[in-house]
């Protein structure tokens, strides 16, 4: 079985790695970042996918709706110190099979693989009733201008990464504002990254 490790911090990363390499005879592969990850899963084989949530480039939830767009058969475990609300939510949304807080025993991530691989779904209780929590308010076209603004990035910067005019940037973050009941840009992003939104 291979899997595939994608985690931007490189000391969580290389601690992982090795538990489950002393812990399994699982074949593993690194990934720094989400596009990274993106372009190993566009050219090899792999069984599972084990993820962070926020990393540079793709997040693991993007990584997870890629997949779930192309019908792949690869599992998903998120492994996050995030257990926020709209992120368990999002990741139920997008298919995933495992969602893991990365403060659990190595023996529950083992287990975690072995029981999604068997065809079960492992979301930690705690977290399944944060689920059930608020609803995102925000669509995906508003997310993506929203994340981009939390950067401190311009107008135009967010117009031309997205491929939009600038005015649809204008109206995807007035949008968002308006659902937040935010008063600018920067407070829409503030809250919807602190429900796990972004």
């Amino acid at each position: 079985m291979r899997i595939l490790l994608a985690e931007d911090q490189a000391m969580v990363r290389g601690a992982l790695a090795s538990l489950l390499r002393l812990s399994s005879s699982h074949e593993l592969v690194e990934a720094a970042d989400g596009d990274s990850a993106l372009k190993l899963l566009k050219t090899e084989h792999f069984d599972v996918l084990l993820t962070d949530i926020e990393m540079p480039g793709r997040s693991g939830l993007e990584l997870a709706a890629w997949l779930q767009q192309q019908q792949s058969k690869i599992k998903v475990i998120v492994i996050t110190t995030f257990g926020r609300s709209g992120y368990v939510r999002r990741a139920l949304d997008c298919g995933v099979s495992g969602f893991l807080l990365k403060d659990a025993p190595v023996d529950d991530l083992l287990a975690a693989i072995d029981k999604v691989l068997a065809g079960k779904r492992v979301i930690d209780s705690e977290l399944a009733l944060l689920a059930l929590g608020e609803q995102d308010p925000l669509s995906d076209k508003e997310r993506r201008a929203l994340r981009l603004a939390g950067e401190g990035k311009s107008t135009a910067e967010i117009a031309t990464l997205l491929f939009i005019a600038e005015g649809t940037v204008r109206n995807y973050l007035s949008e968002a504002m308006a659902k937040l009941n935010a008063v600018n840009r920067v407070e829409a992003a503030r809250i919807a990254q602190q429900k796990g939104w972004l």
